[in-house]
């Protein structure tokens, strides 16, 4: 299944909703959009939640006059789609390109490589 793109706004929706567990009320997402200092307006925030429900990224409820929006995709299979988007479109498919690139710009430390690469035995070991 190929995920649709989000916007970065409708991204930053979607992580407070995974972050409540995965379910929030259309009140919870002001609150915390207002917590980060974000002043979006009512029908900014309504309207992208609707595109969010249109692309299957959640799905809506009505508790009496009250929404709830429960998340139908898990960040963890967001971000996995989203990595093979950018590993295709930057790497031509190449995930050695991506690592190589973080190692060159030292966005993978010494430590990190070696933990990434006793997860990969343990990942290629179970196979």
């Amino acid at each position: 299944m190929t995920t649709p793109q989000i916007s970065d706004s409708e991204l930053e929706l979607m992580k407070i909703v995974w972050a409540t567990g995965g379910t929030a009320l259309y009140a919870q997402i002001m609150e915390s959009l207002a917590a980060a200092g974000r002043t979006w307006q009512k029908n900014t925030v309504i309207t992208l939640l609707s595109r969010l429900v249109e692309k299957g990224f959640l799905r809506v409820r009505k508790l009496g006059r009250r929404n709830e929006y429960t998340a139908t995709v898990s960040e963890a299979d967001y971000q996995t789609a989203q990595t093979q988007v950018l590993v295709n479109k930057l790497y031509a498919g190449s995930a050695k390109g991506l690592v190589a690139a973080l190692i060159r710009q030292e966005a993978i430390s010494p430590g990190d490589y070696e933990e990434l690469k006793r997860f990969w035995e343990k990942e290629g070991g179970e196979s």
